[in-house]
């Protein structure tokens, strides 16, 4: 029997819709976002990709058949990302660096400001010396580590290497050519110059690979609509930081060379100065002023300039780039050289000298915190909002989170090593070998019980705030549902989950009063060590008994608690390495902690959003041009997020074709709040406005997502949705005969709400404010095709 052909049909006059789904943290795969087991790739690569079910491959070229199905359902398209951010089994490790993520965080917290142009510079640079002040930090760790800890201290001491076979040749007893000083400095120095050279690796390899990455380019169309100030993430430059991250990436690299060759030229020095050696006293004071000169220069780099965001910075500072590290690496040679320079007379007894350098350090720290406290609020108070968190204290807050990252996992590390390498004794007391890491360190790791006691006290504190919360619920709850019969069990099963939920806003009381409470602490152990730096013993040695009892069991306990986590970072790590499992869940923690740009520390992990982003606008413009259809992007939790810059990127006239579709949306809860000069109330209001199709939905059960407080364009109703029911229904129904799950921050797509919100963006964005395009249209500027208006 003959096929009949079916005859076709014109196309609808609606033209074609797209859905883009953007999934949240932790990812997923394209068959879950689809609901489809067979789908196929459409554009992009293993990392990130736009996917299709098989039989909508080609559903805009097919719009007049009938199984096309009907238009007030978009075509689904589903963009996955997660491999940018936990796909690699070795992006596990990248928890080690734990405190220079927080740090680059803290300069996109900064508060709205108008005007103060000089003011928010001041703000990005003390940031950027705060991010500097931590890599300096790492690399004395680990010059304390190898240099002085192993081979200062324990290579000179026959008690302690003499039971340790790797360190025998390194033994003054055997009289080898490694066993002076100043050799064995310069050979353990190769550790901590290898770590600096792999930082350079891994910042130069994902700045390859994200910084890199070229967003949409902007048009040149000039539309009335569109406002003359952008906010900062509409400008074309925000999503491309190459030439910023080159040049900090160099400065940093040369500020690691340089602390380990200040370390053997500072050891050096002073015993030739000691010893009268014309020509090694000369050559040391040379290195010294080297060596001062170029950590003039690094933080002249690092405070010269910031990112460019207003427009798309293609040069690359290519002399300092190359130029800075290499000349810090030849420093460290000549500093080598002159090490291994013969001293038969020098011996090592006691620290290395420049022990207090550390204290020196975290002095500094403090007053780049002070410092940048006092800039946050002339910023706020030039522009209050109600919204920000800590009153515009939030940047100074964590970073000085950061910076206890750092210093606690220094003291801890260095006080384990030190144990570690005494074997039986207690290193810097009688029975002891060696005389133990500088004294601030073992304060350092004294801080981190009253601490952890802290967080007891507010965790309990939290928890009965959270009890009575949930009592209170129980009539608002039930009256939500009043065909249900009333059930306290259940009643309470839901209050229980809104009131967890509700902890979310308490986050920066919490932060606040840790972040306060460090700040105290480190200043008081910053005091004790310097009044007891000249004690052999350990931590608050020459004070009191009960005074110095209680510092030692405190130190004890803290440096404890710092080698197993260290050792559970390391582990998890590995764990992540082999099980795809647990690296999503490392993935989730870098999804919301790298979606900013490296603007202060270009060794924290890569920005996933410098290539999400892009991608997004690319895919959005290009379909809108090609078929001048309708497009709902629709973003889940930190995929709202994404969404939502990505919007911002495009050229009005596609902007225009676009509606943006939220749920579980941390935007203004989290988003809008912790970095108010990019998320907060003005900015959002300018996305409603620039935007005529958004709708935001929420629940109360969601402890990320929540309203984003816009009134919208006035073309339509209010951005936000009234929070949906969660559940679905109180108890069993015809509807639902088994008991509805508390849904809470997943499984949006399953109300039934979410499908007419989608109908009514699609009905909202008019097929007559969405102009045909031609399909012989000219490409313009990057896009896929030319706007008719």
């Amino acid at each position: 029997m003959p096929r009949v052909t079916p005859t076709p049909t014109p196309p609808r006059d609606d033209g074609a819709a797209l859905e883009l789904l953007v999934h949240g943290v932790g990812g997923t795969t394209p068959q879950e976002m689809l609901g489809d087991p067979r789908t196929v790739r459409v554009t992009g690569d293993e990392t990130a990709a736009v996917y299709r079910r098989t039989e909508d491959a080609e559903a805009e070229l097919r719009p007049g058949e009938p199984d096309a199905g009907p238009r007030d359902r978009p075509v689904p398209e589903a963009y996955v990302w997660c491999n940018l951010t936990s796909g690699n089994g070795a992006r596990a490790l990248w928890l080690l660096l734990l405190p220079f993520m927080v740090a680059n965080l803290t300069h996109w917290m900064q508060p709205t400001t108008r005007g103060l142009t000089r003011t928010v510079r001041t703000y990005g640079v003390l940031v950027r010396l705060l991010a500097l002040s931590l890599t300096v930090l790492l690399i004395a760790a680990a010059c304390e580590v190898a240099l002085d800890l192993t081979a200062w201290q324990c290579a000179g001491s026959s008690r302690c290497s003499g039971d340790k076979s790797w360190l025998g040749f390194l033994s003054p007893e055997r009289g080898g050519w490694w066993s002076q000083p100043g050799r064995r400095l310069a050979l353990a120095a190769v550790v901590p110059a290898a770590l600096t050279g792999l930082l350079w690796y891994l910042s130069h390899r994902t700045w390859s690979a994200y910084e890199s990455q070229r967003p949409l380019p902007a048009g040149t169309e000039h539309d009335l609509d569109e406002p003359t100030a952008r906010p900062a993430l509409g400008m074309p430059g925000f999503w491309y930081g190459r030439r910023l991250v080159a040049r900090l990436r160099a400065a940093h690299t040369a500020a690691g060379f340089l602390t380990v060759a200040a370390v053997l030229a500072v050891a050096g020095a002073r015993y030739d100065r000691r010893a009268s050696v014309p020509f090694l006293e000369a050559t040391g004071r040379a290195l010294e002023l080297a060596l001062l000169a170029g950590a003039v220069v690094v933080v002249w780099v690092v405070c010269r300039r910031g990112r460019c965001e207003s427009r798309l910075d293609l040069k690359l500072d290519r002399v300092t780039v190359a130029l800075l590290p290499g000349s810090a690496l030849a420093l460290l040679v000549l500093t080598v050289l002159y090490a291994v320079w013969s001293r038969p007379g020098w011996i090592s007894a006691g620290r290395l000298p420049g022990d207090r350098a550390f204290g020196i350090l975290v002095l500094a720290q403090g007053a780049l915190i002070v410092a940048l406290a006092v800039v946050a609020l002339t910023m706020f108070r030039r522009a209050p909002d109600a919204r920000t968190v800590m009153r515009g204290l939030g940047g100074p807050a964590v970073a000085m989170l950061a910076c206890a990252l750092g210093g606690v996992m220094t003291g801890g590390v260095a006080q384990r090593v030190a144990d570690w390498l005494d074997g039986t004794g207690t290193p810097g007391e009688p029975g002891g070998t060696i005389a133990g890491p500088p004294v601030l360190l073992t304060w350092q790791a004294s801080v981190i019980p009253p601490l952890l006691v802290l967080l007891l006290v507010l965790g309990a504190f939290l928890a009965v705030r959270t009890r009575r919360a949930r009592r209170a619920m129980a009539d608002e709850i039930e009256a939500e549902y009043p065909d249900a019969e009333p059930d306290s069990v259940r009643t309470r099963r839901i209050a229980r989950v809104r009131a967890m939920a509700a902890l979310t806003d308490r986050a920066p009381a919490l932060v606040g009063l840790t972040s306060g409470a460090t700040l105290l602490l480190g200043a008081a152990a910053l005091v004790g060590a310097w009044a007891t730096g000249k004690a052999p013993g350990r931590a608050a040695a020459g004070t009191p008994d009960f005074v110095a009892s209680a510092a030692q069991a405190a130190q004890a306990l803290g440096s404890w608690l710092i080698g197993v986590g260290f050792i559970l970072f390391v582990t998890w790590g590995r764990r992540a390495y082999r099980d795809p499992a647990a690296r999503r869940t490392i993935g989730i923690l870098w999804d919301v902690g790298t979606f900013w740009p490296r603007a202060a520390h270009p060794f924290a992990p890569p920005c996933y959003a410098e290539r999400a982003v892009p991608d997004l606008t690319w895919r959005m413009a290009g379909w809108t041009d090609s078929t001048g259809g309708r497009l709902v992007i629709s973003g889940h939790s930190q995929g709202s997020v994404l969404a939502a810059a990505a919007v911002w990127q495009l050229p009005p006239r596609t902007r225009r074709r676009v509606a943006l579709l939220t749920y579980g949306s941390p935007l203004e809860r989290l988003y809008g709040r912790w970095f108010p000069a990019f998320f907060g109330t003005s900015c959002l209001e300018v996305l409603g406005g620039e935007v005529h199709c958004w709708r935001n939905l929420w629940r109360r059960t969601d402890p990320i997502g929540g309203p984003v407080r816009v009134k919208g364009s006035g073309q339509g109703p209010a951005v936000d949705r009234d929070a949906l029911k969660d559940p679905l229904a109180y108890g069993r129904t015809r509807e639902q005969p088994l008991p509805a799950p508390v849904l809470g921050h997943s499984d949006y797509q399953a109300d039934p709400e979410f499908d007419r919100e989608r109908a009514a963006l699609l009905d909202r964005l008019s097929p007559c404010a969405v102009p045909r395009q031609r399909p012989d249209a000219p490409l313009d500027q990057g896009s896929s095709g030319r706007s008719s208006g």
